[in-house]
This record gives C-alpha cells, sequence and structure tokens, in this order.
C-alpha cells in the first residue's frame, strides 16, 4: 500500500517533468487514451453507442488525482463543467496554469473528497487509482459523489496481452525507463516506483469486480493499445433497480 506522504512528496518532486513521463510510459499516446476516456463518458452518460458533439455539455465532471490536468481539460473542451482535484500542490498548480481559467483545479484526497453524496454527472480517476492508499476506498468515493445514473471511469496502465509483448514491455519498465528518469528528473526512484505499481497492479477481471463491490453496475472494461492501458467504466446504481 502505498505511503500517501511519500507519494505526495514524490509527485512534487517530478510535477515539472509529469507530462514528460506520462509520454514515456505509454510511448507517447496517453493522450489518444484520454481523449478515448472522453469519448467513452460521453457515450454512456447518453445511454447510446453515437457520440453526439452535445453529449457532455453542461455536465459536471470531477477528476481526481488530476496531475497536470490533461484528461480534465479535455473533459472541458467537450463542454462539460469540470473540477480537477489533487492532493499535490505541485501539480495542481501546473493544472491551473495549463487551464488558463477554462477549467476549476484544487488540492483534494481521494479518499476523503471534498464534495456532497451524489453532487455530480461523472467521476474519472486516470493513472492515479495505483497510487491511492486504499484502492476500495477511493472507490466507494468515486461512487459516493456520483448521482444515480452517473459514471464512475478508471483509465490505468495494464501489462499488454502475448508473451513477446509483455517481456519487451516488461524489461522497458523495469530497465529503460528508470534511465530515462535520471536523464529527464534527476529523479531514478520516481521512475522506479511508477513502473512497480504497473507490475503489481490487478488483472483487468479483478479490477472490474472491484468496482462491482462498491456497488456500481454494468461494469466493462476495453483494453487500449493491445493491453497497454485499461479503461473501465461503472454506473451508479439508479433508484430502483435491483442490486
Amino acid at each position: 500500500m502505498p505511503d500517501p506522504a511519500s507519494v505526495r512528496a514524490m509527485f512534487g518532486r517530478i510535477a515539472p517533468h509529469y507530462d514528460l513521463l506520462n509520454r514515456a510510459l505509454s510511448l507517447g499516446i496517453d493522450q489518444r487514451w484520454r481523449r478515448r476516456a472522453v469519448q467513452s463518458v460521453a457515450q454512456a452518460l447518453a445511454g447510446s453507442a453515437e457520440l453526439r458533439a452535445d453529449a457532455l455539455l453542461g455536465r459536471t465532471i470531477v477528476d481526481v488525482c488530476c496531475g497536470t490536468g490533461d484528461l480534465a481539460l479535455l473533459f472541458r473542451q467537450a463542454g462539460a463543467r469540470v473540477l480537477g482535484l489533487d492532493f499535490t500542490p505541485a501539480m495542481v498548480a501546473r493544472a491551473a496554469d495549463k487551464a488558463s481559467g477554462r477549467a476549476l483545479f484544487g488540492q483534494g484526497d481521494a479518499l476523503h473528497l471534498p464534495l456532497r453524496d451524489a453532487s455530480v454527472d461523472a467521476t474519472s480517476i486516470a493513472f492515479g487509482l495505483r497510487n491511492v492508499g486504499d484502492r476500495l476506498q477511493g472507490l466507494r468515493e468515486l461512487a459516493r459523489v456520483t448521482r444515480p445514473g452517473g459514471i464512475v471511469l478508471v483509465l490505468e496502465f495494464s501489462m499488454p496481452r502475448g508473451a513477446l509483448l509483455g517481456r519487451a514491455y516488461r524489461t522497458y519498465f523495469t530497465r529503460l525507463l528508470p534511465g530515462i528518469g535520471r536523464v529527464v528528473s534527476r529523479d531514478a526512484d520516481a521512475y522506479s516506483y511508477l513502473p512497480r505499481t504497473v507490475l503489481a497492479w490487478p488483472q483487468p477481471a479483478e479490477l472490474e469486480q472491484e468496482l462491482r463491490s462498491v456497488g456500481l453496475v454494468d461494469c466493462e472494461h476495453v483494453l487500449l493499445s493491445r493491453g497497454i492501458a485499461c479503461l473501465h467504466l461503472g454506473r451508479v446504481r439508479s433508484a430502483g433497480l435491483p442490486g
């Protein structure tokens, strides 16, 4: 279980290089995954596979562990009202700078969200749940603040399918990425920690079951880029819907 103080300090140190870290971890395709996440939330809230341009217009979305705000800003571009929360002040500051007033960012802990029950249309957490000290409690909080019928989205790294690709990606994570960290930020420890959390991450079916265990329904997951990442969706049960 990650130590919150250590995680906060680590992300504070790497905040200036965080966007570059995401590009390195994802081999440069993390923004494509975020756009897919926005589309998936829009379709789920609209209840249709058809992607309407106004599907998120006026919707309220909270992006938890928002980092430097990449996903939150994509939701904002799609017309949503967005609040990005992160417990690392340096991340919040960088997100606010990037937003230039287009979205609201603030400091908040994923385990104790400063929001009322059932107060938003959707919640999201991208590449952050691995770093939450109590994963189930983090999921409970996402579900708690999302209205009945609303959507919870989790986007995370995963291990690719296939022996050859899996071995290659594991080698990249454990051997090459710490070296990149030393060059980019001179913080090899952080760049070693992040791959370790990916390697220890549960399989998609296990995480889907955890989403169900906190009361979400209609849970599903989609592997992205041959399993390098995985997108999970769950819906908060509406009143009268059987458990």
